[in-house]
């Protein structure tokens, strides 16, 4: 998910990580998860991710880290991207 620093690259405020894939485990606020597309819960208005370096941060979201590849060259693409992915998986 997007940290609130600069790490690996990631772009602070894209959050296309934190949008476009589903996520099964629960998150605080969605307990059953989230579906593909829909907004995180804990994605905040600059889209930063709330659990950043919180123990309740879903393993998935930890593991989850910046690829030039799949981030692209802006979050638009980003979200393109990781969206096509999830439909593909």
């Amino acid at each position: 998910m997007t940290a609130r620093r600069n790490g690996g690259g990631c772009r602070p405020g894209c959050g296309a990580c934190c949008i476009a894939p589903s996520i099964s485990s629960a998150i605080p606020g969605m307990p059953a998860g989230k579906p593909a597309g829909l907004r995180c819960a804990q994605l905040d208005a600059d889209n930063l991710c709330r659990l950043f370096g919180d123990p309740r941060r879903p393993a998935v979201c930890e593991r989850f880290a910046f690829d030039p590849d799949l981030c692209g060259e802006h979050r638009h693409q980003a979200l393109a991207r990781i969206a096509a992915l999830e439909v593909a998986t």
